[in-house]
């Protein structure tokens, strides 16, 4: 199984992630979210994988949210992936794929239920 972590190196939860997946003998594929911006498309799979509320994946404490002067539960999934895939820092990380499933690494141990 291929395991992918949405990763920002700045971010202490993202950090502890990765190195909780090195601790289970995982070499993931780590994309740093910020160089390397997703499209649309590939926030609304992220969207989809990662399931339950859209508005669990967008960082409402960025100025950049604060800046489409709108609450969180006033958006949309479509709203959410255009935000994010215009302002990458308003992901939330860090993000584990695997397979086709994906969790939100808040707390790190978060992603456990997807590496069995």
């Amino acid at each position: 199984m291929t395991v992918t972590i949405w990763h920002n190196p700045r971010c202490g939860k993202s950090r502890q992630t990765l190195e909780l997946l090195h601790a289970r003998g995982i070499e993931p594929t780590v994309r740093e979210y910020l160089k390397q911006p997703p499209s649309k498309a590939e926030v609304e799979k992220l969207l989809e994988m990662v399931g339950g509320d859209p508005g669990a994946l967008i960082r409402d404490g960025e100025a950049e949210f604060k800046a489409l002067k709108k609450k969180k539960a006033d958006l949309s999934r479509a709203d959410i992936a255009k935000a994010i895939a215009a302002h990458p820092v308003l992901l939330q990380r860090p993000i584990v794929v695997a397979g086709k499933r994906a969790a939100i690494g808040r707390p790190p141990e978060a992603v456990l239920p997807l590496l069995k």
